[in-house]
């Protein structure tokens, strides 16, 4: 075969045609022959005379041609495929032969076994090099993105389970071996790496489409391998992933983009399929995992904002796009690190080291991640001790927060590893004894740590407990020698250093009496240690004369050193340790040690018990002179006594709320108790006054309101339920006494409010079990229900008009309390809302049907809406608009619990509509929480551009027109829209709707010329390819449509100046960026041999006609509005000298906006006339061109005004030129 170039052309031919016609009909014995047949279409390819093919005559080379294409077009067994395939690298092949060999061999795929197919994916990409890269790879992922479908369906199908295809394991190989193929050719042709980074792109700009699908993100991880791409993937996933779930967003918020696009499949299911197909030995897949996992966690976890707190990652606010990839990021590395053992090591190092070096930023999410990890697993971990024990030696430089999550996350390791829990002892005894404050704040909290999970034989079961351990920690239980012995001796030496921390800064002890009561919960043998401890240390400030007055030394609580006044001893929190660990020994403990008999240990509860009676009794009798605090003391911040008398007010009064809390705990509604509980609260209300009137509107004032009540959420639960609701007849006239005061009332409620606020603020609550969700909640559905009981039963109107007293009524209390409790539910117990709507429900619960959350609360929405329209019926000057507001803002968060399918929204839409069209009340911030729940509510059902049409004209009709002449016709369909409420109020809250809309047809729009851009070039395939976008285009136009109305109606309104005219200006700018878009987009269209649609015309005739010459107009008003504004500053500024500069500034400012829409207009036309060329449509008949641009300086018209201003003083008229030369100035720059 050496001399077939010389053989003649026909004889080639021939030849040729006998080995196509044997492959077609199948007649090849082993395809050994096939290797002849290169060299044969070679030696034809050089053949420059006409040879006779078929009828006719050719050249070699098309001859060739024309033997491909017979040879692609008849049926290949699937035996050859490889080998035909194989063949063609070796023949010299034009890019459109490529091209039809690649396509062929992509038809074949699916004909082939699954086995088969990567040795046939290997010779298609070295083909590939040839040409058709983009091809090739897209018929890879395409072929196996509808394999993984068809698996997916067949497994899902219970029935077809006989009958799957595929086994798993098998398809998971072919796919890894593929990709392997895949990333290794890329390393020897860097163009197909970067045909797959536009696939990639395409992918996220466009629609997914096949692009983006398990297999090709797994195939993108892999190439990150690759160092040169390594970035650029990464990249590229990132912002794959955040614009998922921007878009995500988007689709939830609007009904209107619901209607138009289909839900699909997100980025994230994808990523997370592929780290469960990752099982099946793809290692080149896992570092990429990681990888990704980790730079979603650093780059959208929860950021540092201004005044030090975190945003916290709580679930109300999870559904921003942000939260939402980090915890992306932790299930990646979750799942990664449950299937991957080789990579286990290097996760765990990752997040231990982030948490090490990262103390400054919040990293609440790793600290997350690592307690996941190791609840998944703690015996794993026991491999990996040394890094655990390494991290340790960092604990007394991390800040506090990230020491208490790191103990907390590593509590189930210092069970199964001895040698852990040793060393951090060890780490820990240190760090009681270090200079800085906080490590020695970590210490204790570490020790407490320690004392809640080592339990002593005998302590109460779990259930008791705060927090469940969790069930991979009960397993470690059992594996664990549970040797209770030692873990006696063992916390009662924690103990013995504990101890040391009562000589302490005020802060390490207030740590130790926050901490204890948990510990004696959880480990409840400690009692008597813990017990005893606390009795000596109060011993030391309590006074055993039973006639001494007062009954505390409060002077020893407080350290002076030189100048420096400070708290030495928190008394109120050592009191409150005290009374809430004797509660629940009083309750849990002595019940059971009655019934065994053991009555040796209650000495020191009996003492406790009776020094707080003694201190209860005495404080009642002290009246302020004896603790130096009545209204002649200095309270002042300046002085040291000034002080020195506030930190013992804040003990007195903190000493006070934890005796009403003790005293009403064992008072069992004795009458004598609930005087004394009155008595204490006057104490209390008493020196509050003080403060409060000393202060005046200092500091001291803002540090009151901050200081937390020292009250347990349980017992504000009680305490409320026992004032409203308690009709028990035995306590009838017991109760009267603390009824009988409506200050109490007042306090009690007011306490809730701030446990409810400091719940918002924190994710928890002070006090015990504050930080135990559960009894959190509970204790939320009882105040709750209190609150909603009191505020309906007794209306602010009724309470209000018996009695005139300063400050809010119970009932506006009570409103308040629902609304803060109503937003934080939502916020950080979306999963139990259901369960929270049925404790509100006072009907009998056992024979009940199972009712929505829909249908429960749209019956809490009517009781409010009664309520409203009960104020908006009322006289003027008995209109409360803090009420309303108030109602208002819960009636928006129980309407979110509505689903916006169902008759209850509806109703709620066509309410608060209706209560829009009726009622006038001149209050801005009523009005514009009422609108912003109409279209919160609106958006929903669908696309509220009509109603924004409705309301410009309403607002033209209020404020006037531009052209004084004119008289608008007052259109009146809102009445809440009235002269006071119209401007800024009403004005500035659509034109945000309106830039909602813009930004949602603005994603339309990319949306639709990403796909434009994927779509086949064929002119016969185009015109049918883009007809699905019709409903997208008419929406779009429609949408611009009428928004171009809303628009048309505010440039003609005489808007004051100011933030109104700003935001329109801007708004008006940002109309026009979206309107060339949409002809840019059309543009693109036009290339595919598609016209422009016949309401696309419209929409430009109209923008000509209703939108561009009246925003001349109003540039033309704004500036006379400003010049005379900077006359009349002019004329006064013989009086102030200073008030011209900043007027000018001000009006520079207020004028930016201008060229910049002058710019967007021209744009908009530019494109136009580009437009027309290419449809043939003349769009621009409709279309004045600009020219309001013309800024040359009129002599006749200079003179007369310098005529005018000759009399002036010569500094007013410099400084007025200044300001009308410097105002074209700046438009003609932007030009």
């Amino acid at each position: 075969m050496l001399e077939v170039h010389n053989f003649p052309g026909a004889l080639l031919v021939e030849l040729a045609s006998e080995f196509v016609d044997a492959v077609k009909q199948g007649n090849l014995t082993n395809g050994k022959s096939l290797e002849l047949l290169p060299i044969i279409f070679t030696a034809l390819a050089t053949k420059k005379e006409n040879l006779a093919y078929g009828k006719g005559e050719l050249s070699g080379e098309e001859c060739k041609k024309q033997l491909i294409n017979t040879l692609c077009s008849g049926r290949w067994d699937h035996q050859y495929v490889i080998q035909l395939t194989s063949m063609f690298k070796d023949v010299p092949l034009t890019a459109e032969e490529v091209e039809i060999v690649v396509e062929k061999v992509l038809t074949m795929f699916s004909k082939l076994n699954l086995q088969e197919i990567p040795p046939l994916v290997y010779q298609l990409l070295v083909l590939s090099s040839k040409g058709s890269r983009k091809k090739v790879l897209e018929g890879i992922i395409a072929f196996f993105n509808k394999l993984d479908t068809q698996h997916s369906e067949e497994q899902s199908g219970d029935e077809l389970l006989d009958f799957v295809t595929v086994p798993s394991g098998e398809l998971r190989h072919v796919e890894g071996t593929i990709i392997l193929h895949i990333v290794f050719a890329i390393k020897l042709d860097c163009e197909l790496g970067r045909e797959l980074l536009k696939l990639l792109k395409a992918g996220q700009q466009g629609d997914f489409g096949s692009n983006i699908c398990p297999f090709s993100i797994a195939l993108f991880l892999s190439v990150t391998r690759i160092q040169r791409f390594e970035e650029q993937v990464f990249d590229l996933l990132k912002s794959l992933v955040i614009k998922s779930f921007k878009d995500l967003q988007l689709l939830q918020g609007s009904k209107f983009l619901q209607d138009l696009v289909p839900h699909r499949c997100c980025v994230s299911t994808m990523i997370l399929e592929v780290v469960k197909n990752s099982v099946h030995s793809w290692d080149h897949v896992t570092q990429g995992l990681v990888e990704l996992g980790f730079i979603l966690m650093d780059s959208y976890g929860p950021k540092k904002i201004l005044d030090g707190k975190t945003i916290e990652a709580s679930s109300g606010l999870s559904r921003m796009p942000n939260q939402h990839a980090c915890k992306l990021g932790a299930n990646i590395l979750l799942e990664t690190f449950k299937i991957h053992e080789m990579i286990r090591q290097e996760i765990l190092e990752q997040v231990l080291n982030r948490v090490v070096t990262r103390g400054s930023s919040p990293i609440t999410h790793f600290i997350d991640l690592l307690s996941d990890i190791i609840m998944y697993s703690p015996l794993v971990l026991q491999s990996c001790s040394s890094k655990v024990t390494e991290t340790f030696d960092y604990l007394s430089f991390l800040p506090l927060q990230t020491v208490q999550g790191l103990m907390k996350a590593v509590q189930p390791l210092l069970k199964v590893s001895l040698s852990i829990r040793d060393s951090l002892i060890l780490v820990l005894r240190k760090a009681m004894f270090a200079r800085q404050l906080d490590a020695r704040k970590s210490a204790v909290a570490g020790f407490l740590l320690l004392l809640k999970n080592f339990k002593v034989l005998g302590s109460l079961s779990s259930s008791q407990c705060s927090q469940s351990i969790g069930i991979s920690q009960v397993h470690v239980d059992v594996h664990s020698r549970y040797n209770s012995v030692a873990n006696e001796t063992f916390c009662l030496e924690i103990m013995d250093s504990l101890r040391r921390c009562l000589g302490q800064q005020a802060d390490v002890r207030l740590m130790l009496y926050e901490g204890f009561y948990d510990v004696l919960r959880r480990n409840s043998q400690l009692a008597n240690s813990i017990m005893q401890t606390l009795l000596s240390q109060l011993k030391q400030f309590y006074e055993p004369e039973p006639d001494m007055l007062p009954p505390l030394k409060l002077e020893a609580c407080i350290l002076t050193q030189g100048d420096q006044i400070s708290l030495q001893e928190p008394l109120d929190c050592l009191l409150c340790c005290i009374q809430h660990c004797l509660a629940w020994y009083k309750s849990r403990v002595m019940p059971l040690q009655q019934k065994e008999e053991e009555e040796e240990e209650e000495g020191f509860y009996q003492d406790l018990d009776d020094m707080l009676e003694s201190i209860t009794s005495r404080m009642i009798k002290s009246e302020l002179e004896d603790f130096e605090l009545d209204k002649s003391a200095d309270f002042s911040q300046s002085t040291g006594i000034g002080i020195k008398n506030n930190i013992c007010a804040f003990l007195v009064m903190g000493v006070c709320e934890v005796l009403i809390e003790y005293n009403f705990s064992v008072s069992n509604f004795s009458k004598n108790k609930f005087e004394d509980v009155l008595s204490l609260f006057m104490c209390y209300k008493e020196l509050s006054d003080i403060l409060n009137e000393k202060a005046g509107k200092g500091k001291t004032k803002m540090a009151n309101k901050t200081n937390d009540s020292f009250l347990s959420m349980k017992f504000v639960s009680d305490l409320l339920t026992a004032l409203f609701r308690d009709s028990t007849q035995s306590h009838e006239e017991s109760l009267s006494v603390l009824r009988s005061s409506n200050e109490f009332m007042r306090y009690a409620v007011s306490v809730a409010l701030q446990k409810v606020q400091q719940l918002k603020e924190m994710g928890h609550v002070s006090g015990p079990d504050g930080k135990n969700p559960e009894k959190v909640f509970h204790n939320l559905c009882d105040i709750t229900r209190v609150l909603l009981w009191r505020y309906t039963s007794i209306p602010t109107s009724v309470e209000e008009s018996g009695k005139k007293e300063k400050g809010k009524s119970i009932s506006l209390l009570c409103l308040e309390g629902l609304q803060k409790i109503f937003s934080v539910v939502q916020q950080f117990y979306q999963p139990k809302i259901h369960q929270f709507l049925r404790a509100l429900d006072a009907t009998d619960k056992e024979e009940e049907v199972e009712v929505s959350v829909t249908q429960r609360a749209a019956f809490q929405i009517r009781q409010f809406q009664r309520s409203l329209l009960n104020i908006l019926s009322s006289q003027e000057e008995d209109f409360n608009s803090k009420e309303a507001l108030l109602l208002v803002t819960v009636l928006s968060n129980l309407s979110k619990l509505l689903e916006p399918s169902s008759t209850q929204f509806v109703q709620m839409l066509s309410w608060t509509t209706k209560i829009c069209k009726e009622n006038s009340w001149e209050d801005a911030s009523f009005c514009k929480g009422l609108m912003n729940l109409l279209f919160s509510l609106h958006v929903l059902c669908k696309s509220p551009v009509t109603l924004l049409r409705d309301l410009s004209q309403d607002i033209h009709g209020h404020l006037g027109d531009i052209d004084q002449d004119v008289e608008v016709e007052k259109t009146n369909h809102f009445a809440v829209v009235n002269l006071r409420t119209a401007a800024p109020t009403v004005c500035l809250l659509l034109l945000s709707q309106a830039e909602k809309v813009l930004e949602e047809v603005d994603w339309l729009i990319t949306k639709l010329k990403g796909q434009v851009s994927q779509e086949i070039i064929p002119e016969e395939a185009s015109s049918q390819a883009t007809l699905p976008n019709h409903p997208i285009e008419k929406a779009i136009i429609i949408q611009l449509g009428t928004l171009l109305t809303f628009f048309h109606e505010l440039v003609q309104t005489a808007l004051p100046s100011g933030s109104c005219v700003d935001t329109l200006l801007k708004d008006l700018c940002k109309m026009y960026t979206i309107l060339t878009a949409l002809v840019r987009y059309y543009l693109q269209v036009c290339q595919h041999s598609r016209g422009i649609p016949k309401n696309m015309e419209k929409l430009v005739k109209l923008s000509g006609s209703h939108l561009t010459p009246l925003c001349y107009s109003f540039i033309s008003y704004i500036q006379n509005k400003k010049s005379k504004s900077l006359k009349h500053t002019g004329e006064k500024k013989k009086e102030k000298t200073a008030a011209g500069p900043t007027a000018m500034a001000r009006a520079l400012r207020e004028t930016k906006p201008i060229p910049n829409l002058i710019f967007a207009i021209e744009q908009y036309e530019k494109f136009l006339i580009h437009l027309s060329k290419r449809s043939k449509v003349n769009l621009m008949q409709h279309i004045k061109l600009s020219t309001s641009r013309d800024f040359k300086i009129k002599g006749n018209i200079l003179d007369m005004v310098l005529q005018e201003d000759e009399d002036e003083d010569e500094e007013g008229t410099a400084s007025e030129h200044e300001g009308q030369n410097k105002e074209p100035a700046k438009k003609k720059r932007k030009k």
